[in-house]
């Protein structure tokens, strides 16, 4: 007969005893019985710094904040403090080819009495490496006159100047803030117009003097855009030579690409190798005899200028009342309806600067004398 085990009740003071040490340190065989998600929900929780509903608001505000920011540098509308030694004036090839001292001596007061009221514009430079962050995008005056100002006063408040940071995105882009910017404030000379849809092209922008022209002046009309591809002829082939091509008029330079396209390149050159041209007028001098022999090919001589009612036709073109076919193609009609007269050109070769430059030489034809 197995042996019976008298069981008695624990004492109020054990009791005690058991409850303080189950309370002061879990067994591990309790936590063994934890199930493994709750061990890692429990050390997540425990890692995991509590945030009230005012912090995760104040973080959301600011994540907003900087988003604002970064759209509103994207747009321009911040303002940077850069000092004038990081940035390269001719980073891009300037459209603007002279400056007017009383201008800038106008400038360089207003902005030492009142300070400079507009920001430049600038954008980063792809790798500077160890030189200078920015290039100048607008604003070549402006930064002109601050760096003038430093020069002369020894005053480094000059040597900083408020920007607007723009991102072009890229050579085409650049170039196009660049002509609208100056077009705005101060309009170019129709030889910087030409000259900077060539320079354009030159810098990889463009494929071709038209596709820059149409691109940087998109704004202008087809006659004037005709121009400008006139006076981009005339740097191209003159403007290593010009001294004074800024001062070229309108008509100087249409008369000009006429003597140009007409071959007369070489003639021209050889006029402006005299080095006799010491001002504007003189250099016009030394060109204008030869646009004239281009000018007396195309004039009828026997009437001054002015075509006769039945002119002969050009020799190797084929002639019918008010027709001739010419011999590279193009095919000149005249035609009426109830306004008047009125030629028509046609052909492959004919384009909007062909027509300019007949349109010219007929203006020219028909003139007083």
């Amino acid at each position: 007969m197995a042996r019976r085990t008298k069981l008695t009740a624990p004492s109020a003071e054990e009791l005690q005893s058991l409850e303080e040490g189950f309370a002061a340190k879990p067994s591990a065989g309790m936590a063994g019985l934890m199930p493994p998600i709750a061990q890692v929900a429990a050390e997540a929780a425990a890692l995991t710094p509590t945030e009230t509903a005012n912090m995760r608001a104040e973080a959301a505000r600011d994540k907003r904040d900087a988003e604002r920011l970064r759209q509103a540098e994207a747009e321009g509308l911040i303002l940077l403090e850069v000092p004038t030694a990081e940035i390269v004036a001719d980073e891009l090839t300037r459209d603007r080819m002279i400056m007017d001292p009383e201008a800038m001596d106008e400038l360089k007061t207003s902005i030492a009495l009142n300070g400079l009221r507009l920001p430049i514009e600038v954008f980063e430079i792809a790798e500077p490496g160890d030189g200078p962050k920015f290039g100048l995008l607008s604003g070549f005056r402006r930064l002109a006159a601050l760096r003038a100002l430093e020069a002369e006063t020894g005053d480094r408040a000059y040597g900083r100047v408020r920007a607007i940071l723009r991102h072009p995105g890229n050579v085409a882009g650049a170039y196009l803030a660049m002509v609208e910017e100056n077009e705005i404030r101060a309009s170019l000379t129709p030889y910087e117009r030409g000259r900077v849809g060539v320079l354009a092209v030159q810098q990889g922008a463009y494929d071709s003097v038209e596709q820059a022209v149409n691109g940087l002046f998109h704004a202008a009309s087809k006659a004037k855009r005709s121009k400008i591809r006139s006076f981009a002829l005339v740097h191209e082939e003159l403007g290593d030579m010009l001294a004074f091509p800024e001062h070229l008029s309108e008509r100087a330079g249409l008369r000009l690409a006429v003597a140009l396209r007409a071959g007369l390149a070489g003639r021209l050159r050889e006029a402006l190798a005299t080095g006799q041209g010491v001002d504007a007028e003189s250099e016009w001098a030394l060109l204008e005899p030869v646009v004239e022999i281009a000018e007396a090919e195309t004039r009828e001589p026997a009437r001054g200028g002015r075509p006769r009612r039945n002119a002969a036709a050009p020799k190797g073109s084929s002639e019918g009342p008010g027709f001739f076919r010419l011999d590279n193609g193009v095919t000149i009609r005249r035609e009426s309806d109830s306004k008047g007269y009125y030629i028509r050109l046609e052909g492959k070769q004919v384009d909007a600067d062909m027509v300019e430059t007949v349109m010219f030489e007929i203006k020219r034809l028909l003139e007083p004398r």
